[in-house]
């Protein structure tokens, strides 16, 4: 009988072949059934899966399944290779030499459109222009590879503030703003160190220290602000602090003490002029020299630098309340937009960035040149405009040639650099083009009025224009032409002072005249929309009943026609001065030479030759309505009272006579005195004043020593004084603050002078 087994034995070390579903672990050493998978590609499926959140086991497995092992290891690397292959890195002299051969493209592109364009329906004209716009893209798209944040160039500067803050004792807070705005790579490596060396210099000079600022009133950290925005086609930096200001007063003096110019000449400059002194060489007027700036060097190397790159520079100060430093240069140096001017048979670039307008000159309309003395200026839009001949500065006619052509339609075109604006007179003027900046031969790299040459669509070589240079060569004459001018207008003596008058006729023949700077308005109305109410003449104008006064009798109307009008305005109210003819807008002097009792007339002057009634404006006003200031009541600048007491002084009768009515409708009380002495002697007869208006040019005491009179001894040493003035200066108005003006203003500015009257008074009450 045989033996009953106890167990089965156990598996063969070596299992027979698997089933033809079925693949062998090596791992293992056994076959895997369906489903199942080998270790090493779970592993690399482990391997492969990204992040801290894995798939679900399951899927993960029927993937490895699904794949090869050779398959799912490339898999691995799929993420690196593709983000590796977005980016490449080129050196930068093959990027140059790129640009380099797109330059030479773009100036290719120009030459085959200059011929293009001499042809009428050429069959290149299509292929042409699909070329025009793919070169375009090219050059944009080189120029992007060119471009870089400007906030690489700032990367330093907040630890150049913390430790500048540290070294001066100094709370600085350093902003920048628009640190992605791009720019050629170029001219960001040329605008680095300007930059620094302003925000140092901000830092340095501009802001003071923690505790001069509690004393004046401000945050114990000063702040400097940089920011950077695109304009135009150009980028615009600003540097700006809340610190000091520049004080004009020491620039003044600095600018004298370095022979930079005479006193009559910083007198006639205005205060923008002024503070461009801190751009000379050498110039700083800075206490002492420290380790970060103050050195005497510095602010000219900053405007070279920005210059030499076709930049501008300029600057914005107030006295206590900080600076503004705006930086305004290209884009790219490469590829420039131009506009293509002639002169005298040759052709010039003058780069649009400093181009604001073109102006076309003729005798007969209102943009006409004009001679004062041997300068020539443009009258464009009631201002001079200095001019320089393009011909003349650059030596290709004889000086005076354009004298001769001024009797001609010319072209200027309309230049600013910095503050500084002019205008180059040319001959014709062709279209804006893109040029290809080549750098100038070294014979003419010291001639500045050139910071360049290029290649034109024709083949022909242009030289390029520096508008700095152009500035630089003219500025003797451009400044001659502005201070002949000024000579021109006020005539160094009080009684040759020119106004801008309206001349018109009404109620006769003869000439009448009111000072523009009392005039709103000029208007044509129609008659038949003139209404009577109460007896009075009015008319529906802007929204609101407008009355309507007339020197003499009131006029008769026409049904259907048109009545000249002057308006003359004050906030919310209107009048309305019926005339006959407005006859011009001259510029003469004010010399009432026949006093009258007439209502409505000053007295009787010579204007523009002829015997002319000067109106009483005052007059006018005050019987135009009840209502002017209020019913009567009087509440011209916010709630001030009725009853306000003025004093006014002035040694000419004219200007007593026509700034009284004036004031008196602005609902003050006016008192005049025609001199200084006649003045003091008020005051010694006991009357009392709010506040007290005085001419600075008067015979015996002038306005000064009046000034100081009062402030020494006397019941009005606490008044409050205006000082008024036909023309001022900057050395004049700091001479009026030593004396105790409390403010400067100029004769005939009327909103000027009632604006300064009301902040001065409101001044005074809070005090």
């Amino acid at each position: 009988v045989a033996a009953k087994p106890a167990a089965p034995p156990p598996p063969a070390p070596v299992a027979a072949a698997p089933a033809a579903d079925e693949s062998v672990d090596p791992a293992l050493g056994r076959g895997l059934k369906p489903g199942e998978v080998t270790l090493d590609e779970l592993e690399a499926v482990f391997r492969s899966t990204p992040g801290p959140v894995a798939a679900a086991p399951e899927p993960a497995v029927e993937a490895a399944k699904a794949a090869p092992p050779a398959e799912v290891k490339a898999d691995e690397t799929t993420g690196e290779s593709a983000v590796a292959g977005q980016n490449i890195r080129v050196r930068v002299d093959l990027l140059e030499n790129l640009m380099t051969m797109v330059s030479e493209l773009v100036l290719t592109r120009n030459q085959l459109l200059q011929m293009v364009r001499k042809v009428n329906d050429s069959e290149f004209a299509a292929p042409l222009q699909r070329l025009s716009l793919v070169t375009t893209e090219l050059q944009e798209g080189v120029m992007k590879t060119r471009m870089q944040p400007i906030g690489s160039a700032w990367a330093k500067l907040p630890r150049i503030i913390r430790d500048l803050g540290r070294e001066l004792g100094k709370k600085i807070d350093l902003q920048m703003i628009g640190a992605e705005t791009e720019l050629d790579r170029q001219v960001l490596e040329l605008i680095k160190d300007p930059l620094t060396h302003m925000v140092r210099n901000s830092a340095d000079h501009g802001l003071e220290r923690p505790e001069e600022r509690a004393r004046l009133g401000k945050a114990e950290t000063g702040k400097v602000v940089l920011q950077a925005y695109h304009e135009g086609g150009h980028i615009i930096i600003e540097i700006r602090d809340d610190g000091r200001g520049l004080d004009t007063a020491k620039i003044r003096a600095k600018a004298l003490e370095k022979g930079l110019a005479t006193e009559a000449e910083l007198d006639a400059m205005s205060e923008r002029e002024l503070t461009r002194f801190i751009f000379k060489p050498g110039f700083s007027t800075a206490a002492k020299v420290t380790s970060v700036s103050g050195r005497g060097v510095g602010m000219d190397v900053v405007r070279t630098n920005i210059e030499k790159i076709g930049g501008t520079i300029d600057l914005r100060t107030e006295l206590g309340k900080g600076s503004t430093f705006t930086i305004k240069i290209p884009l790219t140096l490469a590829i420039v937009s131009a506009l293509i001017v002639e002169s005298a048979g040759e052709r010039f670039a003058v780069p649009q960035i400093s181009v604001i307008e073109l102006v076309r000159a003729s005798p007969e309309s209102e943009q006409r040149i004009e001679r004062i003395e041997t300068a020539a200026v443009l009258r464009l839009r009631n201002q001079l405009l200095p001019l320089v001949y393009l011909n003349e500065l650059l030596g290709l006619e004889a000086e005076g040639a354009g004298l001769k052509k001024a009797s001609e339609d010319a072209y200027v075109v309309v230049t600013q650099v910095g503050n500084h604006r002019f205008g180059m007179v040319v001959d014709r003027v062709f279209d804006t083009e893109e040029i290809v900046v080549k750098p100038v031969a070294p014979i003419l790299r010291n001639i500045n009025v050139y910071s360049g040459n290029t290649i034109l669509g024709d083949g022909s070589v242009i030289m390029i224009l520096d508008p700095n240079g152009v500035a630089q060569r003219s500025g003797q004459q451009v400044q001659d032409a502005a201070r002949t001018d000024e000579d021109a207008a006020k005539r160094d003596g009080r009684g040759d002072e020119r106004t801008a008058l309206l001349l018109f006729r009404a109620g006769g023949q003869e000439p009448k005249a009111v000072p523009l700077a009392l005039v709103a308005r000029l208007e044509e109305i129609e008659t038949k929309d003139v209404e009577t109410v109460n007896g009075q003449m009015v008319v529906q104008y802007r929204g609101k009943l407008m009355p309507l006064i007339s020197i003499g009798a009131p006029p008769t109307l026409e049904a259907n026609g048109r009545q000249p009008v002057v308006v003359f305005a004050d906030r919310d109210h209107n009048m309305g001065l019926m005339v006959d003819e407005i006859v011009d807008i001259v510029d003469d002097r004010l010399a009432v030479e026949l006093k009258t009792r007439r209502d409505g007339v000053l007295g009787s002057a010579v204007i523009a030759g002829k015997a002319t009634e000067v109106i009483d404006v005052g007059h006018f006003l005050a019987h135009a309505r009840d209502d002017w200031f209020g019913g009567g009541a009087g509440t011209p600048f916010g709630g001030m009272d009725n009853s306000r007491r003025l004093l006014l002084v002035d040694d000419s009768p004219f200007f007593r006579n026509m700034l009284a009515p004036l004031l008196q409708v602005a609902g003050y009380e006016v008192t005049t005195a025609e001199s200084a002495d006649a003045a003091l002697k008020l005051r010694e007869d006991g009357a009392d004043f709010d506040l007290i208006l005085s001419d600075i040019e008067m015979p015996g005491m002038d306005g000064f020593a009046f000034a100081e009179a009062i402030r020494q001894e006397g019941r009005w040493r606490e008044t409050p004084i205006v000082a008024l003035s036909g023309h001022a200066s900057q050395r004049l108005m700091d001479r009026g603050r030593e004396v105790g003006f409390a403010d400067y203003v100029p004769k005939l500015d009327r909103d000027a002078l009632l604006a300064s009257l009301e902040q001065t008074l409101n001044r005074s009450h809070a005090a």
